[in-house]
């Protein structure tokens, strides 16, 4: 009877850590993501205050930059996913 009972403590800790490891992978991705974009959006208001004429050359960089960064949150995901289905 002890031996089915460690059986499934394990298990669930087992299922504990890897929903531990899901959120942690997504959280830190989607924090990481969110001060990027914070970090880009900001440099774009300080350059186009600075010399608003380059505002048109600089826009386009900023969103390829914004697009760029918010794929982390996608590569956490695809992490997470792996981590909680194959670990």
């Amino acid at each position: 009877m002890t031996g089915a009972l460690a059986f499934l403590i394990l298990a669930d800790l087992s299922t504990l850590g890897r929903s531990l490891g899901f959120g942690l992978a997504i959280g830190l991705a989607a924090f990481g993501t969110a001060v990027g974009v914070g970090l880009i959006f900001a440099a774009m208001i300080q350059s186009t205050a600075r010399q608003p004429e380059a505002s048109g050359n600089l826009r386009p960089l900023m969103w390829i930059g914004f697009a760029l960064t918010e794929a982390i949150v996608f590569y956490g995901l695809v992490g997470a996913l792996l981590l909680l289905l194959l670990v």
